[in-house]
């Protein structure tokens, strides 16, 4: 019987991030960002454990609810702003052996920092490490943006010089063609044989084969621009890339009809009450402009409610659209809706931010949910948008269906 191969995931995660404070658990896209990494570790077909190491209660309780595992918290003095990885690399294994008596057979280094990872990243790197039994690690890397042969460092006397001058004449004055290909390391992934680590005091060892990464995945994650940047390509890009939560199904191209909940969609899900017991709610404007331009496109909208209240039926007929209020089950009540409109599910879109809202996950071409969303229906849902309920969300999910459908339209002719 051959003995499976013992991969382990870890993941670094302190608490002390001075650039984006909170960084690790910052929502990028309606999830932590640390969820990302968890999830590559947890839909590998190779790691066997995920294991988050942080400094951090608050971390730990959150990669706990994503799945991920923290049998233990990183000492301070293995939190700072320049602790490498190796001594936090060496508390994980040292106390698995010693609680646990656990070794894995390889160890894998998944950063938060670069959320963005293809489908196949981790298995990828754990195959390309088994079938060189000479490698110590797989790194991955994407070409250099710039080649290091035409860049340059500071001399002794305040000129510059050549950065790379053993192999050249002059590098710096050669067609770039001329040069060799070079290689930019990424936060992506890193498979270290065991032996590396424990044998060599190292995480990469002295012979290093690569995982080439397709340069569309490139994200670092360092300062709130680079956010910006990653939650863009979360939400707009055509990648496959690893989720959190379900795998999650593209937007429909022929929508004829979204259907949403309204407290936390369509507003914010306070509510105001007088002492006469009247209820007020805020909701956003720019919301209703996103509904009419969505319908100027023939696209319909229905609001489903479990509450029943004047408030609810005043917003309605303000934005002109359908409303069915004291709904129960908005499972049945959507199935009788797109039977009466004799709608297939990829026509269909919803968008809802709590528990009960879920029941119709099987109803229809795709889930949304607000960034504010409970946890749960944040894990499920197929697209997660930057805005919450009752600021902005719904035009947000607006502007993605009208944007896709002109991208379809302007698609068409190539195909």
């Amino acid at each position: 019987m051959v003995k499976k191969t013992e991969v382990l995931a870890i993941i670094p995660a302190r608490g002390g991030s001075k650039s984006i404070p909170q960084k690790n658990i910052r929502k990028l896209a309606g999830h932590p960002l640390i969820a990302y990494s968890i999830a590559a570790g947890l839909q590998s077909k190779y790691v066997t454990r995920t294991i988050v190491s942080t400094d951090s209660e608050e971390i730990a309780g959150v990669a706990a609810s994503y799945g991920g595992e923290v049998p233990f918290l990183r000492p301070a003095s293995l939190a700072e702003d320049e602790t490498p990885d190796f001594p936090v690399f060496k508390h994980v294994l040292n106390k698995l052996a010693a609680e646990e008596g656990y070794q894995p057979d390889v160890v894998i280094q998944l950063r938060p920092t670069s959320p963005l990872r293809p489908v196949d990243c981790v298995d990828a790197a754990v195959e390309t490490l088994l079938a060189h039994p000479d490698a110590d690690c797989v790194r991955g890397v994407v070409p250099s943006g710039q080649n290091p042969y035409k860049m340059w460092r500071p001399g002794e006397h305040g000129e510059i010089v050549s950065l790379l001058q053993d192999e050249f004449k002059e590098p710096y004055n050669m067609p770039r063609q001329k040069l060799p290909k070079t290689f930019w390391q990424t936060g992506h992934i890193d498979a270290i044989r065991i032996r590396t680590v424990l044998e060599k005091e190292s995480l990469t060892g002295n012979c290093i084969y690569p995982l080439y990464i397709d340069p569309a995945y490139t994200v670092d994650i360092d300062t709130l621009n680079d956010w910006a940047w990653a939650e863009w390509r979360v939400q707009n890009s055509d990648l496959s890339f690893v989720r959190p939560g379900r795998a999650p199904r593209p937007v429909p191209t022929d929508v004829k009809l979204v259907v949403l909940d309204f407290d936390g969609v369509l507003t914010d899900n306070r509510v105001w009450v007088n002492q006469d017991g009247v209820e007020w709610v805020a909701a956003n404007r720019s919301d209703g402009w996103g509904i009419r331009q969505l319908k100027t496109h023939g696209i319909d909208v229905i609001v489903l409610s479990t509450e029943t209240n004047p408030v609810v039926t005043a917003r309605c007929r303000k934005l002109q659209i359908e409303v069915a209020q004291g709904v129960g089950d908005k499972k049945a009540a959507l199935e009788i809706l797109l039977r009466e409109r004799n709608l297939a599910e990829d026509r269909v879109v919803y968008m809802g931010n709590d528990v009960n809202d879920l029941s119709v996950y099987p109803l229809v071409g795709c889930f949304f949910a607000p960034t504010d969303a409970h946890p749960e229906v944040l894990l499920q849902a197929d697209l997660v948008v930057s805005e919450k309920g009752g600021r902005g969300a719904v035009r947000e999910l607006a502007d993605m269906l009208l944007a896709n459908m002109k991208r379809e339209v302007q698609e068409w002719p190539k195909r």
